[in-house]
């Protein structure tokens, strides 16, 4: 999978996800860091990158826009360091890998099981 890490998240997420066979980037070594949360997603969409983040501006971008794309993992809860999530993430990751192929956001609260909802979002959903 190709994963787009946003600037709210730590870089060592790129590392543990290549260990894992992922293709990742931070958004700081990709583009500026003073980008618009907007510019983000049509990279992500134009490169085929999932973007993993903790914001929940991209959710919103999307409901606005009623896009199919790009595909969000969002983050919620602390702590979100590498350390503390990474089988959650990983396990994530393969459970539904189809939907974020699809087009998903894919809500992690470390709590429960992980909840995909299929893009696009319907307005007021």
């Amino acid at each position: 999978m190709r994963l787009l890490i946003d600037m709210n998240l730590t870089p060592r997420w790129v590392t543990l996800l290549e260990a894992h066979g992922h293709e990742a980037v931070h958004w700081s070594k990709s583009g500026p860091s003073d980008a618009k949360d907007s510019e983000i997603c049509e990279y992500a969409r134009q490169n085929k990158y999932v973007v993993m983040t903790n914001d929940l501006d991209f959710p919103q971008i999307l409901a606005h826009t009623g896009d199919a794309g790009p595909s969000i993992i969002l983050m919620r809860g602390q702590p979100l360091a590498p350390e503390f999530r990474t089988d959650s993430l990983l396990g994530a990751l393969e459970a539904c890998a189809r939907e974020l192929a699809q087009g998903a956001i894919l809500t992690l609260d470390w709590t429960k099981q992980p909840r995909a909802r299929l893009l696009p979002l319907k307005r007021g959903s």
